[in-house]
């Protein structure tokens, strides 16, 4: 009987450690914040459309998969090894003829 309340105690206790730590790692960004009920005003104004891309590490034309999409990193993105006669042609062998 002692035995399987020290096991019982043992586990509540883990229980409880793993309910702290479950909750300790939740970020705070992930909270969304209580926001107005009321639909947006509309505006003459188009919103700007998503870019289609995004600077992701990417850097050499074999990472591409278009002409649009190397010109874009090119001219969106630091770092990019796509241009190496300095043109502003990216990828010319590759994508863009």
């Amino acid at each position: 009987m002692k035995r399987l309340l020290i096991l019982f105690l043992v586990g509540l206790a883990a229980w409880q450690a793993y309910g702290k730590y479950n909750r300790r790692d939740v970020p705070a960004a992930t909270i969304e914040p209580i926001t107005d009920a009321r639909p947006a005003r509309q505006s003459s104004e188009r919103p700007a459309p998503e870019p289609r891309f995004t600077c992701d590490g990417r850097t050499h034309c074999s990472q591409m998969t278009s002409c649009e999409e190397a010109t874009w990193f090119l001219r969106n993105c630091p770092g990019t090894k796509m241009d190496g006669n300095n043109d502003g042609v990216p990828c010319e062998k590759q994508w863009c003829r």
